[in-house]
């Protein structure tokens, strides 16, 4: 076996697709392809897969990205009857309008992961900004990107998991990578504190759920220590960007259209960050100069 293969693990009945992030002697570094966990086997534990729709769960997995992706179209169609009310009548009732869903920063431990989440934000017009870096790395590259993006909402996750033979789930020590994401929260309330402000969604799989939201996250994974799939905090982001600058986020609805449920993402009320103009864009041009208004 080597590094970039896929596989799953014996002892777990192959419930999970990995591919081999890193080997070290009789040890493997796995990283999950349809969940955000980290996870370490020995070799001889490993099967490899040639064929990843052979395997029941991971082809449930992609059934799954594929209808939560859909879910997410439709209900953008049916936010837009909602989105403007006062453009509905009055003079500028027949006036198009422009729209300006709220900017994503999404940094991701994961590079497959992250080409994923920015092909659904582009499907779904939210515009984004990418980065990928080690889940270690992220407080320091968010300092630097936060200034320069100026983002309306901060997506911070890549993998995450419960340490072998850790029983302790309130200590941070228990974890692989959750201080990292609490570390790297408390940069983004250090660049602004209101939680309206910028909207905070943090965490991976059996994530210190607690932690994060305390550190100041909006929202958080995983309430239940359970694995949340990997486009979870992507559909939370695009909520947020979608629902109109005046509304809460309809949070437990939104949680229980994630893959993971309310076991695998939480939060607290948190405001919309989409918002409208007038006149549209394309049409706002001073008839006497031709410039942009």
């Amino acid at each position: 076996m080597k590094q970039g293969d896929l596989v799953v693990r014996k002892s777990y009945g192959g419930d999970i697709l990995f591919r081999i992030a890193a080997l070290s002697g009789r040890l493997a570094v796995l990283r999950g392809t349809d969940y955000r966990l980290l996870a370490d086997s020995r070799i001889d534990d490993l099967h490899a897969v040639r064929d990843p729709d052979e395997l029941g769960g991971t082809l449930q997995a992609r059934i799954q990205t594929h209808e939560t992706l859909r879910r997410m179209k439709v209900e953008l169609a049916q936010l837009k009857p909602k989105i403007a009310p006062a453009l509905q009548q009055g003079p500028l009732r027949r006036e198009p309008y422009f729209e300006l869903p709220g900017k994503v920063l999404h940094l991701d431990g994961d590079s497959n992961y992250l080409k994923k989440s920015m092909a659904v934000y582009a499907q779904l017009g939210v515009p984004a900004q990418g980065t990928y870096c080690h889940e270690s790395q992220m407080p320091q590259v968010l300092m630097h990107l936060l200034p320069q993006v100026r983002p309306d909402i901060v997506v911070i996750t890549g993998h995450d998991g419960v340490l072998k033979h850790r029983k302790d789930y309130q200590n941070l020590s228990s974890y692989k990578n959750s201080v990292n994401f609490v570390r790297a929260v408390y940069v983004a309330r250090e660049y602004e504190k209101h939680r309206d402000s910028l909207v905070v969604v943090a965490g991976a799989c059996q994530s210190h759920f607690e932690a994060i939201l305390s550190a100041g996250a909006n929202f958080a994974s995983s309430p239940g220590r359970i694995m949340i799939h990997a486009l979870d905090p992507v559909y939370v982001a695009v909520r947020a960007a979608l629902t109109p600058f005046r509304d809460t986020i309809d949070i437990a609805d939104v949680i229980s259209h994630t893959i993971s449920g309310i076991q695998g993402v939480g939060g607290i009320e948190t405001m919309g960050k989409y918002r409208i103009g007038l006149p549209s864009m394309k049409n706002a041009i001073d008839k006497k100069t031709g410039s942009l208004i």
